[in-house]
C-alpha cells in the first residue's frame, strides 16, 4: 500500500466507544497512533521514558536524531490530514518547504537526475522539530496525555493471559504505577520488548527477517546562505559503498551526512570527515564543507546493522489488546529516509481498521493490512542494498530484475524529467513501483538511447560558484 492506494484519514468514521488506550513510545510512530486512537478513546496516554523539554532538541531515545531525516510525500499528506495546520506550524517554527522536483539535486547511476515537470512540495527540518511540532499539536488535543520520563516495565494481563490489559510504568519519580487500558500499542521502535515479552508468556515470537547492510552514519551541521535551500543527496549505491548529503534545516543550516556501508565507515574526526567527503563521487558536499563555517560542536556518529522486519502477520495466536506498529514491525536502512512515511501509512491502516470492524480481532487485522505498506518499503530498500555482493539475508521475491529495470530507469532520468517524476513519486511512497512498468513509462526506459547519458547532466554549481565569491 501506498499514499495512492491507502484511503485518506476520515475523522468522522470513528466515535468515542472506549475508556483508555496507551501508546508505548514517543517518537513519530508513537505520535502517529495516539492521534488516531484519539478518535476512537476518551483517553489516550503516551509513555515516554526520555524527559521531553519543551523545545525541538535531540533526546537520548532516538539516536538518530542528530542525522538528516526525510518526510516523503506520503507522510507529508497524512501529516497534513492528522494534524490540520501542521505545515504552518512547522514553517513558523523554522522549517522549510521544498520543491523535491527540482530542488534536490539527486546523483545516481553516473550522474544528476534532470528536473522534474511537476511541483512535489517536500517539508524539510531536523527530526527533533518534526517531533516536536506534532508532539505540541497532539497534547492541544482533549484526553492525549504524554508522560515524560515514565518507562513502561511490564504488560497487564487478564487472569487467562489471553489479553493485555494495561501497561505497568516506573514513573518519573521511580515509583511503580499501573495503568489500565482497552488498547495497548507498542511504538517503543527497533528495541521494542514485545517478541521477548511473547516468549516468556507462552506465545510464538514473530519469524524475524534481517538483512545485514552495517551502515555507519556520520553527521554535523554547517552554517547555509538563508537563499541557498539546496539539498544534495548522492546515496551509496552498488558497487560504491560511500554516499553523502547535505540537507537544509531550520537555523539557516545545513546538515551535512557521510555514509559508508560494509565495513567502510565514515570517521568522527573533523580532518578524515572532510576527506571522506572528497571521494564521495560528487564535489558538492566537499564543497560545501569547505566553504561554510561548521556549527556543530562534534561530529555525530550512528551505526545501523540491519534491516529488520517482524512478521507478526503470521501468527497462529496474539493476544487481545495490544498492537506493534512503527519501527517495532521493521526498520529500514535510514539512508532512504522511509521510517516516518511508513509509520504514517500504517496508522492510516489502524484508522480504517478500528473504523470497519471496531476492536474485534483487531491485532490480527491490523498487521495483515499493515504488512502492505511494509512490504513495498522493505522491497525498495532490501532490493537496493541486496545489489552490494557482502548483504547477506533473503532477497524479495522479483527484486533482482526490477533492481536491473530499475537502474536503466535513472540512468534515462539523468535527461528525461518524466521518469525523475515517475520515479520520485514511487520513492515518496505516493504511488507504488508498478507505476514505473505502464506502458508509457516502460517505453521511455526501454525505448533505444541516440547519443550518450553524460554523468555530469545536472550538476548545479553555481551556488557553489557564488559562496566561494561570498
Amino acid at each position: 500500500m501506498t499514499l495512492a492506494t491507502v484511503p485518506r484519514y476520515e475523522p468522522d468514521r470513528l466515535s468515542v466507544v472506549d475508556d483508555h488506550a496507551v501508546v508505548v513510545g514517543g517518537s513519530m510512530a508513537g505520535l502517529f497512533a495516539a492521534r488516531v486512537l484519539a478518535d476512537r478513546f476518551e483517553e489516550v496516554t503516551v509513555v515516554e521514558r526520555d524527559p521531553l523539554p519543551d523545545e525541538p532538541v535531540p533526546r537520548d531515545g532516538v539516536p538518530q536524531a542528530h542525522h538528516p531525516h526525510a518526510l516523503l510525500e506520503a507522510g507529508r499528506a497524512t501529516m497534513e490530514d492528522l494534524f490540520p495546520g501542521y505545515g504552518e506550524d512547522l514553517l513558523s517554527a523554522g522549517g522549510l518547504l521544498t520543491d523535491a522536483a527540482t530542488d534536490v539535486a539527486f546523483y545516481d547511476e553516473g550522474g544528476f537526475l534532470a528536473d522534474g515537470p511537476k511541483r512535489i512540495p517536500q517539508y524539510i527540518a531536523t527530526r527533533p522539530l518534526f517531533e516536536y511540532v506534532a508532539r505540541r499539536q497532539l497534547t492541544d488535543l482533549d484526553g492525549v496525555h504524554v508522560r515524560a520520563g515514565c518507562r513502561c516495565l511490564d504488560y497487564l494481563v487478564d487472569d487467562t493471559a489471553t489479553a493485555v490489559d494495561g501497561v505497568a510504568v516506573l514513573d518519573r519519580n521511580s515509583a511503580r504505577e499501573e495503568l489500565p487500558a482497552e488498547l495497548v500499542v507498542d511504538a517503543s521502535g527497533r528495541a521494542s520488548r514485545t517478541p521477548s515479552w511473547l516468549a516468556d508468556n507462552g506465545y510464538t515470537p514473530p519469524p524475524v527477517d534481517e538483512v545485514e547492510i552495517d551502515v555507519v552514519y556520520s553527521s554535523l551541521a554547517v552554517q547555509r546562505p538563508p537563499e541557498d535551500r539546496r539539498t544534495i543527496f548522492a546515496p551509496a549505491s552498488h558497487p560504491r559503498t560511500r554516499g553523502g548529503v547535505a540537507l537544509p534545516v531550520e537555523g539557516d543550516r545545513w546538515l551535512v551526512n557521510v555514509h559508508g556501508m560494509h565495513g567502510d565507515h565514515p570517521p568522527a574526526d573533523a580532518t578524515e570527515f572532510r576527506e571522506f567527503a572528497s571521494n564521495l563521487p560528487i564535489p558538492h558536499i566537499e564543497r560545501i564543507l569547505e566553504r561554510h563555517r561548521w556549527v556543530s560542536e562534534e561530529i555525530e556518529r550512528y551505526p545501523f546493522p540491519s534491516n529488520r522486519r517482524c512478521y507478526y502477520e503470521d501468527l497462529d495466536r496474539f493476544p487481545d489488546g495490544l498492537l506493534v506498529l512503527g519501527d517495532a514491525i521493521a526498520s529500514f536502512n535510514p539512508i532512504y529516509g522511509q521510517g516516518m512515511s511508513v509509520a504514517a501509512l500504517e496508522s492510516l491502516v489502524l484508522h480504517h481498521t478500528l473504523a470497519s470492524t471496531g476492536s474485534e480481532d483487531l491485532a490480527f487485522r491490523f498487521f495483515d493490512r499493515a504488512s502492505e505498506v511494509v512490504d513495498i518499503a522493505w522491497t525498495m530498500a532490501v532490493g537496493a542494498d541486496l545489489q552490494f555482493s557482502a548483504t547477506t539475508g533473503r532477497r524479495p521475491r522479483g527484486s533482482e530484475l526490477f533492481a536491473r529495470y530499475l537502474s536503466r530507469l535513472t540512468r534515462k532520468a539523468h535527461t528525461d524529467g518524466e521518469l525523475r517524476d515517475a520515479l520520485y513519486r514511487v520513492i515518496m511512497m505516493e504511488t507504488h513501483p508498478s507505476a514505473l512498468l505502464r506502458p508509457g513509462v516502460a517505453w521511455r526506459v526501454l525505448k533505444p538511447s541516440f547519443g550518450s547519458i553524460t554523468s555530469d547532466a545536472r550538476i548545479p554549481v553555481e551556488a557553489d560558484k557564488n559562496a566561494a565569491e561570498r
